[in-house]
């Protein structure tokens, strides 16, 4: 009997790393190629990717892959994970493939993202695969049906039902009854929002937010959220422009974003209102709206520099409003935490979704969002994705209250099989699947950076710089104390001395109580790595402890 196998890499019993296999005899069609993000506890971790090993020993052909839309957890594991795999066409709609086309050149990967229309189908092998524009918190967002010889599937990621987006661009409600009439086999369906009940604000609700919030503030007026959120941006950007203020985009992801999303109309505003940010010092506080990345606290983003004085154009001042516009992703909630306290200290107003929930909305569908996609496709099965597993059993609470019985809703782990035939479903393999971290600059897997640092100290040796930092004034306290090995008594020496004083100097800066620790520690690490090889040429395994004082 023929069969469709549906194969979740990522993206089920958590939020990131979506990458989905549909399995039809010999050929396969990937959705999505998604990373996560390292929390705290992963010590010298970057990201985090799904895990190929079953794809790159399957002996079956790859037809193509289909991207739904432009976010990291569904587009950022491409420069990573092409290289590893046969070629075989992807397709994206014109910002998504835009932003994965940029992604890919940085990272000097040659394969090209093709852009897909809403208006064609595609035929990929047996597949057949059709994108449906849907509303999200990123223009061009999509649910992609596909036509299989043993049914039909509708795959809805990251989704809301927005009546007033604030692109205009509406979910093409027609298209989805109109498809779903020839029949759902199974709905693969974005869950994040289950345990809420009711529908998803609409992203216009935050524009009179943002004006009424920038209209009073005295000083600088900074914005941050994902530089992927154009929508988000552009809402900023007008506000900006009603209120006389000049705007500057701070940090090389928001520019690459507004370079992207310009070319392609996404944005539009008089050329005249945007200033380069060496140009910030020409105009008063209160004539400026700052747009600046950093919204997940990540240690080196522009923000985290600003926050921290480490961004000469730019010092936080009484008077200032920091906006938040997003929810920490899960795991980043520690740095963002921080990053807010450091802000505070610096004698801003900082606004953020804890304390006021009027400049983010969530692009995930709530629970009524989520039961009128039901009603819409009529799937004789439904399957929760992208979402964590509280997420997904809420989901199969809300199935069950419109008439799905315990075993219509089908609830998987990543790398179980789910086997759909024209006679019903049943479960298939487990597939094991194992946490791959790598390094966001090298790409290397966990297993290759220990073997980088063993050899890194077997040639360059190590250093521990244990500092005292005085936490009301971010001051270093008393020379630090040095351990290197792998150093002579001279070259330990000269660390010993002018570390200390290239340390008091920097860290002698330093104004205020100090909030984010770890922009400290990182700070030590990067002074003390360019002063070892400026004196020593030598670029050993630097550790810096900071003890509070």
């Amino acid at each position: 009997m023929e069969k469709v196998s549906f194969i979740p890499l990522g993206g089920v019993t958590g939020v990131t790393k979506n990458m989905y296999l549909y399995e039809y005899k010999d050929e396969v069609l990937i959705v999505d190629c998604g990373l996560g993000f390292a929390d705290e506890t992963m010590v010298g971790v970057d990201l985090l990717l799904p895990d190929i090993t079953y794809l790159k020993n399957l002996k079956k052909k790859i037809v193509g892959m289909v991207i739904t839309h432009g976010h990291e957890d569904h587009i950022g594991a491409l420069p990573y994970i092409l290289p590893e795999l046969p070629y075989f066409e992807i397709y994206a709609t014109p910002l998504a493939s835009a932003f994965a086309n940029e992604k890919l050149a940085e990272f000097g990967v040659t394969r090209k993202v093709r852009v897909a229309s809403y208006e064609n189908e595609l035929k990929l092998g047996s597949f057949t695969a059709s994108f449906i524009r849907i509303t999200h918190s990123i223009p061009d967002s999509s649910s992609i049906f596909i036509k299989t010889p043993v049914g039909n599937f509708y795959h809805g990621a990251d989704f809301k039902f927005d009546l007033t987006p604030y692109d205009g661009k509406k979910t093409d409600f027609a298209k989805i009854t109109r498809l779903s009439s020839e029949g759902v086999l199974c709905l693969m369906s974005d869950a994040l929002g289950s345990e809420r009940p009711g529908f998803t604000l609409s992203e216009i609700d935050i524009a009179s937010e943002i004006e009424d919030e920038m209209r009073e503030t005295t000083g600088k007026f900074l914005f941050t959220t994902y530089s992927s959120n154009v929508s988000r941006l552009n809402q900023a950007v007008h506000a900006a422009e009603k209120l006389g203020r000049k705007v500057c985009f701070i940090g090389r992801s928001l520019i690459k974003a507004r370079d992207i999303a310009k070319s392609l109309s996404y944005m539009d505003y008089p050329p005249s209102l945007e200033i380069d940010v060496k140009n910030l010092k020409n105009y008063k506080d209160h004539d400026l709206c700052l747009l600046v990345a950093g919204s997940q606290g990540q240690e080196t983003s522009a923000l985290s520099r600003i926050a921290n004085g480490d961004f000469r154009e730019v010092q936080i001042k009484n008077g200032d409003t920091v906006i938040f516009s997003a929810d920490p992703i899960p795991g980043n909630e520690v740095s963002v935490n921080s990053l807010v306290d450091q802000i505070s200290l610096a004698g801003a107003k900082v606004v953020y979704s804890d304390i006021d929930s009027g400049f983010h909305v969530s692009g995930h569908g709530s629970q009524g969002d989520l039961l009128l996609m039901m009603a819409l496709t009529k799937p004789r099965y439904v399957l929760p994705i992208g979402s964590t597993y509280r997420h997904m059993v809420a989901y199969k609470n809300l199935a069950k209250k419109i008439g799905y019985s315990e075993n219509d809703v089908l609830l998987p782990d990543d790398g179980a099989e789910i086997i759909f035939t024209k006679d019903g479903v049943s479960r298939g393999q487990k597939i094991n699947i194992r946490n791959v971290f790598v390094d966001e600059i090298s790409g290397e897997e966990v297993e290759s950076m220990v073997l980088r640092d063993r050899e890194k100290l077997s040639k360059e040796g190590m250093v521990v710089v244990m500092t005292e930092i005085d936490s009301n004034t971010g001051e270093l306290i008393n020379s630090p104390n040095v351990v290197a090995r792998g150093f002579s008594v001279s070259e330990i020496n000269t660390l010993t001395k002018g570390l200390s004083g290239e340390l008091r100097k920097s860290m002698g800066s330093k104004k205020g109580r100090v909030a984010d620790w770890g922009y400290v520690r990182k700070t030590i690490g990067t002074i003390s790595e360019k002063f070892i090889f400026q004196k020593l040429r030598r670029r050993p395994l630097v550790l810096p402890i900071v003890i509070e004082v």
